[in-house]
């Protein structure tokens, strides 16, 4: 009963920090990263499609995104998209290619996305917290259950506290690293 606890506790909080990663993934940083279109939605028939599946992403220059749709029929629909988004960026095409020149971040702006990078983590380290909570709920209630006894309830506590721990620092660490990103000249 106590290793599915901790089993359980440790897979949420990996999944916590995976989760931290791919909401940090389309923050925009000084330079260019496929991850900042990926995530764009396209009108595509009638569903929304992400854009890595009609078009191929690459990044030919470090302030330069180019998407090549699978159809060149497909060139209108993506820009359109890309327009609708928060990106900020305005694409130009050529007729088979869109081209998105990423701007240097003004200091304003690098301030800005740093809070907002900030917030992110400190989500992140909120609901690590909430797993450990949950996790001790119910370490305790498997005590007073009769299903553990109390020093194993003590000692399962201070593993699930020391995941916590864990996941904090990844944590800290990925926040520090996106900022250190966004903040580079």
């Amino acid at each position: 009963m106590v290793d599915e606890i901790l089993l359980d506790t440790e897979d949420r909080m990996e999944k916590t920090i995976s989760a931290l990663k791919n909401d940090l993934k389309p923050i925009r940083t000084g330079r260019a990263s496929p991850a900042l279109v990926e995530h764009i939605s396209v009108e595509y028939y009638g569903m929304p499609t992400g854009m890595n599946q009609l078009a191929t992403i690459s990044i030919p220059e470090p302030r330069l995104i180019t998407i090549k749709p699978f159809s060149a029929g497909d060139i209108g629909v993506i820009q359109k998209a890309i327009l609708k988004s928060d990106l900020g960026i305005t694409p130009t095409n050529d007729g088979k290619i869109i081209r998105l020149v990423v701007p240097p971040l003004t200091e304003e702006r690098r301030r800005s996305l740093a809070r907002q990078v900030h917030l992110r983590v400190e989500e992140a380290r909120v609901s690590a917290r909430n797993i450990r909570r949950d996790a001790n709920e119910l370490l305790k209630d498997a005590e007073k259950d009769k299903a553990i006894s109390e020093d194993d309830m003590y000692a399962a506590r201070d593993e699930v506290q020391q995941l916590l721990d864990t996941a904090i620092k990844q944590i800290e660490a990925i926040g520090v690293a996106k900022e250190a990103e966004i903040m580079e000249v």
